[in-house]
C-alpha cells in the first residue's frame, strides 16, 4: 500500500523512510517529532525526554542520564568520566582498581590507605591476579618474601621458627632462643 504525500504538506525523511509530518511521532507520547532531536530504537523513534523516561540509566555519581556507553560497578550505572578513584579522583574506566566499602580506589590509593604491608619488603600485599601471601600472627608476607632471615631459603609450606620479629628455617633456627 502506498500513501501519497500531498503537495503542500511537509514530509519527513529518516533512515530512508518518509512520513507525513504529523505521522512522524514519538512512540511513547505520540507527539510529532518534527525537527526535534530523537533517539531511534528497534521499537521505534522517541523524543529525547520520552527515551530518557523509558530507557535511560542515570549515573550513580552525577545523577544525569547516560546516553551511551557507561560502565557498571556494584550493579550501578556510571558515566565513564564519573567513575573516579574515591581517593585521588583519577578516572578508573581504563584502570585496574580495588574497592573498599563499595567505593572504588586506584591501586595506588588502595595500597596506601588499606593494603597490608609485607613484613619483609614492606610493599603492599594486594592479592591481585591470584597473588599468594602468608599470614602469621599479626604479620603477612608475599610468598616470594617468606624466606629464612639467615640463609634465605623459602619457608612456604615448611616449618619455621621465630625469634623476635625474624623468621628462620628449622636448621638456622635450631639453637636460637625462639618464640615457637
Amino acid at each position: 500500500m502506498h500513501i501519497m504525500i500531498l503537495s503542500g504538506s511537509r514530509k519527513m525523511e529518516f533512515k530512508g523512510n518518509y512520513w507525513h509530518e504529523t505521522c512522524f511521532v514519538c512512540e511513547h507520547c505520540r507527539q510529532p517529532i518534527g525537527t526535534k532531536p530523537l533517539i531511534s530504537k528497534e521499537s521505534g523513534n522517541y523524543c529525547v525526554p520520552c527515551f530518557e523516561k523509558e530507557f535511560a540509566h542515570y549515573c550513580s555519581f552525577c545523577k544525569k542520564v547516560i546516553t551511551s556507553g557507561g560502565i557498571t560497578f556494584r550493579d550501578q550505572p556510571w558515566h565513564k568520566e564519573c567513575f573516579l578513584c574515591s581517593g585521588c579522583r583519577k578516572e578508573l574506566c581504563e584502570e585496574e582498581f580495588m574497592s573498599r566499602d563499595d567505593y572504588p580506589f586506584c591501586l595506588d590509593c588502595y595500597n596506601h590507605l588499606y593494603a597490608k604491608k609485607c613484613a619483609a619488603c614492606t610493599k603492599p600485599i594486594t592479592g591481585l591476579r591470584g597473588a599468594k601471601f602468608i599470614c602469621f600472627q599479626d604479620r603477612q608476607w608475599h610468598s616470594e618474601c617468606f624466606n629464612c632471615g639467615k640463609c634465605s631459603v623459602s619457608l612456604v609450606g615448611k616449618g619455621f621458627l621465630t625469634q623476635n620479629r625474624e623468621i628462620f628455617c628449622r636448621k638456622c633456627g635450631s639453637g636460637l632462643d625462639t618464640d615457637i
